[in-house]
């Protein structure tokens, strides 16, 4: 019952944000649908009470008023476009900078598929994720965390570790950055919007010319 109220306060969010059509297009399915192919264990804390969804609109109240830390999990080169200040850092992924034969093999593919319409690298999980956590986070017992990517997937995954890693006050930013607008945040930093971070590759550029004609449409 939890997961399909917020899945119902998700979509309301959703149709009042205004995206140009193309940033929605690799999240066209619901987040919520998706949480169990992600992270089983993340669909049973949420639907527990173990874990609370936050949605973007909200995330500022909860990090002012009722002091949840934003951990942000995202990769660097994401988190360098834009991030929100004050954030904590520590990347769930990291870039694979393995040159073997198998992984180069990967490596293209992964560029042909995804890479080059996305611009992301190819990707391995942080082994030392929980532990940077508790360098930067301590307490595990009071601190307040909410946990945040760009979709909203990701953190799923960085919530299950976290949470078997002991972390008992967990949060997980609905529908990630992507899903959200600067002004959602106390103070944003960085050359792009937010909601935007995640885009790049051939993406980006698409990206740039949809919100150009949607900024000449407005204008005439």
């Amino acid at each position: 019952m939890a997961l399909i109220q917020l899945q119902s306060s998700i979509l309301k969010h959703n149709k009042h944000l205004q995206f140009p059509s193309f940033s929605s297009i690799p999240h066209q399915r619901s987040t919520i649908l998706r949480i169990s192919a992600v992270s089983p264990n993340a669909q049973q804390l949420i639907q527990s009470g173990k874990v609370r969804p936050v949605l973007p609109k909200e995330a500022g109240i909860a990090m002012e008023g009722e002091g949840y830390i934003l951990l942000d999990i995202r990769p660097e080169w994401e988190r360098e476009k834009a991030c929100v200040s004050g954030s904590l850092h520590v990347p769930l992924f990291l870039k694979d900078m393995d040159n073997s034969p198998i992984t180069l093999l990967k490596k293209w593919v992964h560029f042909g598929y995804i890479g080059l319409w996305t611009g992301q690298n190819f990707t391995m999980i942080n082994d030392e994720f929980v532990k940077q956590v508790e360098q930067k986070i301590p307490d595990k017992d009071n601190a307040k965390v909410l946990v945040a990517c760009g979709e909203g997937l990701r953190s799923l995954m960085a919530i299950s570790k976290l949470h078997e890693g002991e972390y008992r006050n967990l949060a997980w930013l609905a529908g990630g950055f992507n899903r959200a607008s600067d002004s959602d945040f106390p103070a944003v930093e960085g050359t792009e919007k937010i909601q935007y971070a995640t885009i790049g590759g051939v993406s980006y550029y698409f990206l740039q010319l949809l919100i150009l004609l949607q900024a000449v449409g407005k204008e005439s």
